[in-house]
């Protein structure tokens, strides 16, 4: 089985590549597909984007498609930035102004409990299923770590004291919302094949 991973992001790429190396899969990411559009992320939850990308690349490409969406959700911000997460600071933010607005949003906030969620839509000719991983945590006031990517230096997950940018990849995949996504998705796919 081929499957069409629908981000362009290297660090979501390298996540979902070995998370999912012991299935029987092939991996080919959007960017190794000529001409594979870019789909507008415009919807008002993490499962609406995650679908439209996933049924748009998997109409384009006559592949089945893995499409994921991300938001960090903030208790002290309503659950801000959530869906917005990666233009939270604007359109063409970069990680680093997106972690700056959420540190200057939350400066003298003491309750700073948060989430990472992830939802993944599977599309094929069968339609769209959805695999959802949640990883609670804690904002903390300043960025430590050089691994990972997005929040991840100013995120510590529940029950640990290092952020995500500080644990080895097998560490944070171990915890993570996408881990955890990915694993009921793995679980899905070992049922369909046995």
């Amino acid at each position: 089985m081929t499957l069409l991973l629908s981000t362009r992001n290297p660090g979501k790429i390298a996540e979902m590549r070995l998370l999912l190396s012991d299935l029987p899969i092939t991996l080919r990411s959007v960017s190794e597909i000529d001409g594979a559009p870019f789909v507008e992320e415009d919807a008002d939850t993490l499962e609406g984007n995650a679908r439209k990308k996933a049924e748009t690349l998997h109409v384009f490409a006559g592949l089945p498609a893995l499409a994921d969406d991300t938001g960090l959700e903030v208790d002290a911000l309503g659950g801000l930035p959530g869906v917005q997460s990666a233009r939270f600071a604007g359109l063409f933010a970069d990680d680093a102004a997106n972690r700056r607005k959420l540190l200057a949003d939350l400066q003298g906030v003491r309750d700073r409990s948060a989430r990472f969620r992830t939802v993944i839509a599977l599309a094929d000719e069968t339609g769209a299923r959805f695999f959802e991983g949640v990883c609670p945590g804690t904002i903390i006031d300043e960025e430590r770590g050089s691994k990972g990517f997005g929040y991840d230096s100013i995120f510590v997950p529940e029950g640990g004291n290092r952020t995500f940018a500080e644990l080895d990849a097998e560490e944070k995949n171990a915890i993570s919302h996408r881990g955890a996504a990915l694993r009921q998705f793995a679980a899905y796919l070992h049922d369909r094949a046995g």
